[in-house]
Protein backbone atom coordinates (compact mmCIF):
# COMPACT_ATOMS: atom_id res chain seq x y z
CA UNK A 1 0.00 0.00 0.00
CA UNK A 2 2.86 2.62 1.12
CA UNK A 3 4.07 1.47 -2.33
CA UNK A 4 1.31 2.09 -4.37
CA UNK A 5 0.66 5.49 -2.60
CA UNK A 6 4.39 6.79 -3.17
CA UNK A 7 4.13 6.21 -6.58
CA UNK A 8 0.86 7.76 -7.09
CA UNK A 9 2.14 10.87 -5.55
CA UNK A 10 4.81 10.74 -8.07
CA UNK A 11 2.41 10.71 -11.06
CA UNK A 12 0.04 13.30 -9.77
CA UNK A 13 2.57 15.74 -8.99
CA UNK A 14 4.01 15.00 -12.56
CA UNK A 15 0.78 15.52 -13.83
CA UNK A 16 -0.65 18.62 -11.93
CA UNK A 17 2.95 20.19 -12.59
CA UNK A 18 2.73 19.49 -16.32
CA UNK A 19 -0.85 20.61 -16.38
CA UNK A 20 -0.83 23.95 -14.68
CA UNK A 21 1.59 26.49 -14.39
CA UNK A 22 2.62 25.10 -10.38
CA UNK A 23 6.25 24.49 -9.85
CA UNK A 24 6.74 20.73 -9.50
CA UNK A 25 9.54 20.79 -6.98
CA UNK A 26 6.88 22.79 -4.48
CA UNK A 27 4.69 19.65 -5.15
CA UNK A 28 7.64 17.09 -4.95
CA UNK A 29 8.72 18.56 -1.55
CA UNK A 30 4.95 18.73 0.01
CA UNK A 31 5.02 14.81 -1.29
CA UNK A 32 8.81 14.35 0.75
CA UNK A 33 6.73 15.72 3.61
CA UNK A 34 3.35 13.86 3.83
CA UNK A 35 4.57 10.40 2.32
CA UNK A 36 8.37 10.87 3.43
CA UNK A 37 7.33 11.66 7.38
CA UNK A 38 3.37 10.76 7.79
CA UNK A 39 2.98 7.49 6.22
CA UNK A 40 6.38 6.46 5.85
CA UNK A 41 7.77 7.04 9.42
CA UNK A 42 10.82 8.78 8.64
CA UNK A 43 11.52 11.50 10.78
CA UNK A 44 11.55 15.03 9.49
CA UNK A 45 15.07 15.39 10.02
CA UNK A 46 16.08 12.97 7.99
CA UNK A 47 14.12 14.57 5.42
CA UNK A 48 15.49 17.72 5.80
CA UNK A 49 18.91 16.00 5.28
CA UNK A 50 17.97 14.77 1.83
CA UNK A 51 17.66 17.98 0.83
CA UNK A 52 20.67 18.73 -2.27
CA UNK A 53 22.57 21.11 -0.61
CA UNK A 54 25.74 20.89 -3.12
CA UNK A 55 23.10 21.32 -6.07
CA UNK A 56 21.42 23.99 -4.57
CA UNK A 57 24.58 26.23 -4.45
CA UNK A 58 25.69 24.54 -7.90
CA UNK A 59 22.16 25.64 -9.52
CA UNK A 60 22.02 29.40 -7.83
CA UNK A 61 25.91 30.03 -8.27
CA UNK A 62 26.30 29.22 -11.97
CA UNK A 63 22.75 31.11 -13.12
CA UNK A 64 23.58 34.16 -10.87
CA UNK A 65 27.36 34.63 -12.49
CA UNK A 66 25.66 34.04 -15.95
CA UNK A 67 22.88 36.88 -14.95
CA UNK A 68 26.20 39.07 -13.84
CA UNK A 69 27.49 38.10 -17.09
CA UNK A 70 24.62 38.88 -19.04
CA UNK A 71 23.72 42.05 -17.47
CA UNK A 72 27.35 43.79 -17.68
CA UNK A 73 27.35 42.92 -21.31
CA UNK A 74 29.99 40.11 -21.49
CA UNK A 75 27.87 37.63 -23.58
CA UNK A 76 25.95 40.13 -25.77
CA UNK A 77 29.98 41.01 -26.46
CA UNK A 78 30.80 37.37 -27.14
CA UNK A 79 27.66 36.84 -29.59
CA UNK A 80 28.50 40.09 -31.09
CA UNK A 81 31.70 39.18 -31.98
CA UNK A 82 30.90 35.74 -33.35
CA UNK A 83 28.51 37.40 -35.51
CA UNK A 84 31.69 39.79 -37.04
CA UNK A 85 33.27 36.19 -37.94
CA UNK A 86 30.86 35.19 -40.38
CA UNK A 87 29.35 37.73 -41.76
CA UNK A 88 28.49 36.99 -45.78
CA UNK A 89 28.65 33.17 -45.31
CA UNK A 90 25.18 32.23 -44.79
CA UNK A 91 26.30 28.71 -43.72
CA UNK A 92 28.73 30.00 -41.13
CA UNK A 93 25.70 31.40 -39.42
CA UNK A 94 23.71 28.68 -38.99
CA UNK A 95 26.50 26.47 -37.58
CA UNK A 96 27.72 29.53 -35.55
CA UNK A 97 24.05 28.98 -34.11
CA UNK A 98 24.67 25.74 -33.13
CA UNK A 99 28.40 26.42 -31.61
CA UNK A 100 27.01 29.21 -29.50
CA UNK A 101 23.72 27.81 -28.17
CA UNK A 102 26.01 24.62 -27.27
CA UNK A 103 28.89 27.00 -25.66
CA UNK A 104 26.04 29.29 -23.59
CA UNK A 105 24.46 26.04 -22.47
CA UNK A 106 27.58 24.58 -21.14
CA UNK A 107 28.05 27.52 -18.90
CA UNK A 108 25.00 27.09 -17.40
CA UNK A 109 22.51 29.14 -19.52
CA UNK A 110 19.34 27.82 -19.37
CA UNK A 111 18.04 30.85 -21.40
CA UNK A 112 20.59 30.68 -24.20
CA UNK A 113 17.57 29.87 -26.77
CA UNK A 114 16.08 33.00 -25.26
CA UNK A 115 18.72 34.94 -26.19
CA UNK A 116 19.66 33.56 -29.50
CA UNK A 117 16.83 33.65 -31.08
CA UNK A 118 15.34 37.29 -31.42
CA UNK A 119 19.25 37.63 -32.83
CA UNK A 120 19.09 34.56 -35.43
CA UNK A 121 15.59 34.59 -36.62
CA UNK A 122 15.40 37.80 -38.63
CA UNK A 123 18.71 37.21 -40.01
CA UNK A 124 17.24 33.86 -41.64
CA UNK A 125 14.09 35.81 -42.90
CA UNK A 126 16.82 38.98 -44.56
CA UNK A 127 19.20 36.16 -45.76
CA UNK A 128 16.89 33.46 -46.76
CA UNK A 129 17.74 31.14 -44.33
CA UNK A 130 15.25 28.33 -43.70
CA UNK A 131 13.49 29.46 -40.19
CA UNK A 132 12.80 25.71 -39.00
CA UNK A 133 16.40 25.39 -40.05
CA UNK A 134 18.03 28.03 -38.18
CA UNK A 135 15.76 27.74 -35.07
CA UNK A 136 16.29 24.33 -34.54
CA UNK A 137 20.19 24.72 -34.90
CA UNK A 138 20.15 26.62 -31.86
CA UNK A 139 17.67 24.56 -30.18
CA UNK A 140 20.14 20.97 -31.05
CA UNK A 141 23.38 23.28 -29.84
CA UNK A 142 21.61 24.42 -26.53
CA UNK A 143 19.67 20.98 -26.09
CA UNK A 144 22.90 18.46 -26.70
CA UNK A 145 24.82 20.80 -24.30
CA UNK A 146 22.21 20.80 -21.46
CA UNK A 147 24.15 17.70 -19.53
CA UNK A 148 27.02 19.88 -18.66
CA UNK A 149 27.52 18.64 -15.44
CA UNK A 150 26.89 22.77 -14.36
CA UNK A 151 23.29 22.96 -15.67
CA UNK A 152 20.23 22.01 -14.09
CA UNK A 153 19.70 19.11 -16.23
CA UNK A 154 23.55 17.64 -15.64
CA UNK A 155 23.27 18.55 -11.90
CA UNK A 156 19.95 16.93 -11.33
CA UNK A 157 21.03 13.97 -13.03
CA UNK A 158 24.71 13.46 -11.76
CA UNK A 159 22.70 14.07 -8.26
CA UNK A 160 20.38 11.24 -8.93
CA UNK A 161 23.34 8.91 -9.60
CA UNK A 162 25.08 10.16 -6.79
CA UNK A 163 22.00 9.23 -4.17
CA UNK A 164 21.56 6.10 -5.93
CA UNK A 165 24.85 4.68 -4.95
CA UNK A 166 25.37 4.61 -8.56
CA UNK A 167 29.29 5.70 -10.43
CA UNK A 168 29.10 8.87 -12.29
CA UNK A 169 31.18 10.43 -15.46
CA UNK A 170 29.74 13.90 -15.60
CA UNK A 171 31.92 14.37 -19.02
CA UNK A 172 30.66 11.54 -20.97
CA UNK A 173 26.76 12.33 -19.30
CA UNK A 174 27.90 15.72 -21.25
CA UNK A 175 29.61 14.55 -24.53
CA UNK A 176 27.06 11.67 -25.17
CA UNK A 177 24.38 13.87 -25.77
CA UNK A 178 26.13 16.11 -27.53
CA UNK A 179 27.90 13.87 -30.10
CA UNK A 180 24.24 13.00 -30.78
CA UNK A 181 23.03 15.88 -30.96
CA UNK A 182 25.67 17.48 -33.57
CA UNK A 183 24.57 14.23 -35.39
CA UNK A 184 20.56 15.21 -35.90
CA UNK A 185 21.99 19.06 -36.76
CA UNK A 186 24.25 17.36 -39.55
CA UNK A 187 21.58 15.60 -40.75
CA UNK A 188 18.75 18.27 -40.54
CA UNK A 189 21.61 20.71 -42.40
CA UNK A 190 22.07 18.09 -44.98
CA UNK A 191 18.69 18.21 -46.10
CA UNK A 192 17.65 21.69 -45.50
CA UNK A 193 20.87 23.65 -46.00
CA UNK A 194 22.82 22.42 -48.90
CA UNK A 195 21.36 25.63 -51.04
CA UNK A 196 23.54 27.91 -48.52
CA UNK A 197 26.80 26.40 -49.34
CA UNK A 198 26.58 27.87 -52.44
CA UNK A 199 28.36 31.45 -52.44
CA UNK A 200 27.15 34.34 -52.64
CA UNK A 201 27.75 37.91 -51.63
CA UNK A 202 25.24 38.53 -49.03
CA UNK A 203 26.81 40.32 -45.79
CA UNK A 204 25.56 39.92 -42.70
CA UNK A 205 24.90 43.31 -41.50
CA UNK A 206 22.50 43.64 -37.39
CA UNK A 207 20.95 46.83 -38.52
CA UNK A 208 19.69 45.61 -41.41
CA UNK A 209 17.76 43.14 -38.80
CA UNK A 210 14.06 43.79 -39.20
CA UNK A 211 12.39 45.58 -36.54
CA UNK A 212 8.35 45.64 -37.10
CA UNK A 213 8.26 41.92 -36.12
CA UNK A 214 7.94 40.75 -32.56
CA UNK A 215 11.08 39.63 -31.14
CA UNK A 216 11.33 38.91 -27.24
CA UNK A 217 12.18 41.29 -24.78
CA UNK A 218 15.71 41.59 -23.63
CA UNK A 219 15.76 41.40 -20.07
CA UNK A 220 14.05 37.79 -19.56
CA UNK A 221 12.29 37.01 -16.58
CA UNK A 222 11.86 32.98 -15.64
CA UNK A 223 8.67 31.41 -15.20
CA UNK A 224 7.74 28.02 -14.33
CA UNK A 225 5.55 25.61 -16.98
CA UNK A 226 4.93 22.84 -16.32
CA UNK A 227 8.83 22.49 -14.62
CA UNK A 228 10.31 24.34 -17.90
CA UNK A 229 11.24 27.67 -18.09
CA UNK A 230 9.25 30.32 -19.95
CA UNK A 231 10.69 34.04 -20.60
CA UNK A 232 8.19 36.67 -20.95
CA UNK A 233 8.46 40.27 -21.87
CA UNK A 234 7.01 43.36 -20.33
CA UNK A 235 6.52 45.90 -22.52
CA UNK A 236 5.93 47.22 -25.94
CA UNK A 237 3.04 45.71 -27.69
CA UNK A 238 2.29 42.67 -27.43
CA UNK A 239 0.67 39.34 -28.18
CA UNK A 240 1.05 35.35 -26.55
CA UNK A 241 1.92 32.47 -27.32
CA UNK A 242 1.40 29.26 -24.56
CA UNK A 243 4.40 26.80 -23.76
CA UNK A 244 2.07 24.05 -22.37
CA UNK A 245 -1.20 22.99 -22.90
CA UNK A 246 -3.07 24.79 -19.97
CA UNK A 247 -0.59 27.13 -19.25
CA UNK A 248 -0.12 30.97 -19.19
CA UNK A 249 0.52 32.74 -22.23
CA UNK A 250 4.36 33.68 -22.43
CA UNK A 251 3.99 37.70 -23.79
CA UNK A 252 5.99 38.66 -26.69
CA UNK A 253 7.29 42.22 -27.16
CA UNK A 254 7.23 44.21 -31.10
CA UNK A 255 9.42 46.37 -31.39
CA UNK A 256 8.70 49.91 -33.32
CA UNK A 257 9.60 50.21 -37.25
CA UNK A 258 12.07 52.98 -36.11
CA UNK A 259 14.74 50.88 -33.95
CA UNK A 260 15.25 47.20 -33.51
CA UNK A 261 16.12 46.70 -29.68
CA UNK A 262 18.24 43.60 -30.84
CA UNK A 263 20.88 45.41 -33.18
CA UNK A 264 20.68 48.57 -31.00
CA UNK A 265 21.96 46.34 -27.57
CA UNK A 266 24.91 44.50 -29.73
CA UNK A 267 26.03 48.16 -31.14
CA UNK A 268 26.22 49.53 -28.15
CA UNK A 269 27.76 46.67 -26.93
CA UNK A 270 30.62 46.38 -29.42
CA UNK A 271 31.71 50.25 -29.62
CA UNK A 272 32.59 49.93 -25.62
CA UNK A 273 34.40 46.53 -26.56
CA UNK A 274 36.28 44.59 -23.24
CA UNK A 275 35.74 46.74 -20.14
CA UNK A 276 37.77 45.89 -17.54
CA UNK A 277 34.58 44.48 -15.82
CA UNK A 278 33.69 42.63 -18.50
CA UNK A 279 37.66 41.62 -18.90
CA UNK A 280 37.05 40.13 -15.17
CA UNK A 281 33.79 38.62 -15.91
CA UNK A 282 35.73 36.51 -18.91
CA UNK A 283 38.26 35.74 -16.39
CA UNK A 284 36.05 34.24 -13.59
CA UNK A 285 34.33 32.18 -16.11
CA UNK A 286 37.41 30.47 -17.87
CA UNK A 287 38.79 30.37 -13.76
CA UNK A 288 35.55 28.59 -12.95
CA UNK A 289 36.31 25.70 -16.12
CA UNK A 290 40.01 25.60 -15.26
CA UNK A 291 39.47 25.22 -11.76
CA UNK A 292 36.39 22.70 -12.19
CA UNK A 293 37.96 20.82 -14.51
CA UNK A 294 41.33 20.58 -13.57
CA UNK A 295 41.84 20.76 -10.09
CA UNK A 296 38.47 19.44 -9.37
CA UNK A 297 37.07 22.35 -6.67
CA UNK A 298 33.31 22.39 -6.33
CA UNK A 299 31.31 24.55 -9.24
CA UNK A 300 28.90 25.77 -6.98
CA UNK A 301 31.34 26.80 -4.19
CA UNK A 302 33.70 28.54 -7.33
CA UNK A 303 30.99 29.98 -9.20
CA UNK A 304 29.75 31.85 -5.64
CA UNK A 305 32.70 33.19 -5.11
CA UNK A 306 33.50 34.73 -7.94
CA UNK A 307 29.79 35.96 -8.80
CA UNK A 308 30.43 37.63 -4.99
CA UNK A 309 33.37 39.42 -5.78
CA UNK A 310 31.82 40.59 -8.99
CA UNK A 311 28.65 41.88 -7.16
CA UNK A 312 31.48 43.45 -4.49
CA UNK A 313 33.32 45.23 -7.51
CA UNK A 314 30.31 46.66 -9.51
CA UNK A 315 27.15 46.57 -6.90
CA UNK A 316 24.76 48.73 -8.83
CA UNK A 317 25.25 47.53 -11.72
CA UNK A 318 25.13 43.66 -11.15
CA UNK A 319 21.99 44.31 -8.74
CA UNK A 320 19.60 42.72 -11.52
CA UNK A 321 21.86 39.71 -11.78
CA UNK A 322 20.07 38.39 -8.70
CA UNK A 323 16.88 38.11 -10.40
CA UNK A 324 18.11 36.17 -13.44
CA UNK A 325 18.76 33.22 -11.14
CA UNK A 326 16.76 30.23 -11.77
CA UNK A 327 14.58 30.12 -8.57
CA UNK A 328 11.78 28.26 -10.15
CA UNK A 329 14.73 25.73 -11.73
CA UNK A 330 16.08 25.72 -7.93
CA UNK A 331 12.94 24.39 -6.28
CA UNK A 332 11.87 22.25 -8.83
CA UNK A 333 15.57 19.98 -9.41
CA UNK A 334 16.06 20.29 -5.43
CA UNK A 335 12.30 19.41 -4.65
CA UNK A 336 12.49 15.89 -6.74
CA UNK A 337 15.44 14.80 -5.68
CA UNK A 338 14.23 15.33 -1.67
CA UNK A 339 11.40 13.38 -2.83
CA UNK A 340 13.30 10.46 -4.67
CA UNK A 341 15.60 10.67 -1.60
CA UNK A 342 12.19 9.29 0.56
CA UNK A 343 11.07 7.11 -2.19
CA UNK A 344 14.68 5.17 -2.08
CA UNK A 345 14.39 5.43 1.91
CA UNK A 346 11.29 4.31 1.67
CA UNK A 347 11.64 1.11 -0.29
CA UNK A 348 9.30 2.27 -3.31
CA UNK A 349 12.51 2.88 -5.98
CA UNK A 350 14.06 -0.44 -5.09
CA UNK A 351 10.29 -2.08 -5.89
CA UNK A 352 10.09 -0.39 -8.91
CA UNK A 353 12.93 -1.43 -9.97
CA UNK A 354 12.68 -5.01 -9.32
CA UNK A 355 9.43 -4.65 -11.80
CA UNK A 356 11.33 -2.67 -14.70
CA UNK A 357 13.42 -5.93 -14.37
CA UNK A 358 11.11 -8.13 -14.64
CA UNK A 359 9.52 -6.79 -18.30
CA UNK A 360 11.95 -8.58 -20.75
CA UNK A 361 15.64 -8.48 -22.06
CA UNK A 362 17.25 -5.65 -21.07
CA UNK A 363 18.21 -4.46 -24.02
CA UNK A 364 14.39 -4.17 -25.40
CA UNK A 365 13.77 -2.91 -21.84
CA UNK A 366 15.74 0.12 -22.62
CA UNK A 367 14.70 0.80 -25.90
CA UNK A 368 11.18 1.02 -24.95
CA UNK A 369 12.37 3.11 -21.80
CA UNK A 370 13.88 5.79 -24.72
CA UNK A 371 10.91 6.06 -26.56
CA UNK A 372 8.46 6.20 -23.76
CA UNK A 373 10.80 9.31 -22.63
CA UNK A 374 10.81 10.80 -25.45
CA UNK A 375 7.04 10.62 -25.13
CA UNK A 376 5.93 11.86 -22.19
CA UNK A 377 8.58 14.62 -22.21
CA UNK A 378 7.53 15.88 -25.67
CA UNK A 379 4.38 16.94 -23.78
CA UNK A 380 5.50 16.94 -20.26
CA UNK A 381 9.16 18.23 -17.91
CA UNK A 382 12.03 16.77 -18.48
CA UNK A 383 13.19 16.79 -15.55
CA UNK A 384 10.30 15.01 -13.95
CA UNK A 385 10.61 12.29 -16.50
CA UNK A 386 13.94 11.80 -15.90
CA UNK A 387 12.73 11.70 -12.04
CA UNK A 388 10.22 8.70 -12.63
CA UNK A 389 12.32 6.25 -15.60
CA UNK A 390 15.90 6.92 -13.67
CA UNK A 391 14.57 4.99 -10.82
CA UNK A 392 12.81 2.56 -12.70
CA UNK A 393 16.28 1.51 -14.22
CA UNK A 394 18.14 1.53 -11.72
CA UNK A 395 18.10 -2.25 -10.98
CA UNK A 396 18.38 -2.91 -14.32
CA UNK A 397 21.65 -0.95 -14.21
CA UNK A 398 22.96 -2.54 -11.04
CA UNK A 399 22.54 -6.28 -12.94
CA UNK A 400 25.25 -5.16 -15.57
CA UNK A 401 23.55 -6.21 -18.66
CA UNK A 402 23.57 -2.88 -19.93
CA UNK A 403 26.21 0.03 -19.74
CA UNK A 404 25.33 2.40 -17.40
CA UNK A 405 26.63 5.70 -18.53
CA UNK A 406 25.20 4.78 -21.90
CA UNK A 407 21.63 3.71 -20.96
CA UNK A 408 21.88 6.38 -18.40
CA UNK A 409 23.01 9.38 -21.61
CA UNK A 410 20.97 7.59 -23.97
CA UNK A 411 17.61 8.43 -21.58
CA UNK A 412 19.26 11.77 -21.03
CA UNK A 413 19.13 12.57 -24.68
CA UNK A 414 15.61 11.21 -25.38
CA UNK A 415 14.17 13.33 -22.73
CA UNK A 416 15.65 16.80 -23.87
CA UNK A 417 15.79 16.80 -27.32
CA UNK A 418 12.56 16.81 -27.73
CA UNK A 419 11.86 20.23 -26.15
CA UNK A 420 12.39 21.35 -29.87
CA UNK A 421 8.66 21.17 -29.44
CA UNK A 422 6.58 24.17 -29.74
CA UNK A 423 4.83 23.31 -26.41
CA UNK A 424 8.03 23.40 -24.60
CA UNK A 425 9.91 26.89 -23.68
CA UNK A 426 12.85 26.30 -25.96
CA UNK A 427 10.45 25.78 -28.93
CA UNK A 428 8.10 28.50 -27.88
CA UNK A 429 11.61 30.75 -28.25
CA UNK A 430 11.76 29.94 -31.69
CA UNK A 431 8.11 30.05 -32.61
CA UNK A 432 7.48 33.76 -31.57
CA UNK A 433 10.60 34.90 -32.90
CA UNK A 434 10.31 33.42 -36.21
CA UNK A 435 9.65 35.95 -39.08
CA UNK A 436 7.42 33.95 -41.37
CA UNK A 437 4.08 35.09 -43.25
CA UNK A 438 2.34 32.10 -41.48
CA UNK A 439 2.83 31.09 -37.75
CA UNK A 440 0.26 29.19 -37.55
CA UNK A 441 1.86 27.06 -40.71
CA UNK A 442 5.40 27.20 -39.31
CA UNK A 443 3.96 25.47 -35.65
CA UNK A 444 2.32 22.99 -37.49
CA UNK A 445 6.04 22.43 -39.36
CA UNK A 446 7.73 22.33 -36.06
CA UNK A 447 4.99 19.86 -34.50
CA UNK A 448 5.86 18.01 -37.50
CA UNK A 449 9.84 17.98 -36.90
CA UNK A 450 8.93 16.93 -33.18
CA UNK A 451 7.37 13.88 -34.43
CA UNK A 452 10.51 13.06 -36.90
CA UNK A 453 12.70 13.68 -33.21
CA UNK A 454 10.40 11.53 -30.91
CA UNK A 455 10.47 9.09 -33.81
CA UNK A 456 14.23 8.70 -34.30
CA UNK A 457 16.26 10.15 -31.48
CA UNK A 458 15.31 7.17 -28.87
CA UNK A 459 16.75 4.65 -31.63
CA UNK A 460 19.61 6.62 -32.86
CA UNK A 461 20.72 7.14 -29.11
CA UNK A 462 19.86 2.87 -28.69
CA UNK A 463 21.74 1.63 -31.58
CA UNK A 464 24.49 4.18 -31.47
CA UNK A 465 25.18 4.37 -27.26
CA UNK A 466 23.15 1.33 -25.40
CA UNK A 467 23.72 -1.20 -27.46
CA UNK A 468 27.47 -0.75 -28.42
CA UNK A 469 28.33 -0.17 -24.31
CA UNK A 470 26.16 -3.18 -23.81
CA UNK A 471 27.63 -5.94 -25.11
Amino acid sequence: MLYFISIAALIALFAIGTMTPINMGVLAFAAAFVVGGWLSGIAIDDIFGFFPGSIFTIIVGITLLFGIARVNGTVDLIVAGSLKLVRGKRWAIVWLMFFLGAGLMTMGSVLAVGMLAPIAMPIAKRYKIDPLLMGMMISHGVLGAAFSPITVYGAFTNGWLQSAGLPTNPFALYAIPLGLSLLLALALFLVRGRDLLRSDDQTIDLNDLDADHPTVATSPTPQPRGGELVTAGASGGQHAVSARPGSGPMVVTTGSPETSPVADRLEEIESTGFTPLRVLTLLGMVALLIGSAVFQIDVGVCSMVIAAVLLVLAPNKHKPAVNNVTWSAVLLVCGMLTYMSVLKENGTIGFLGDAAASLGPPLLTALVLCYAVAVVSAVGSSIGTLGIVLPLASPLLLMGDLGLVGFVAAVSFAAVIVDVSPLSSNGVMVLANAQVPDRDKFQRTLFKYTGYIVLTAPLLAWLLVVLPTSL
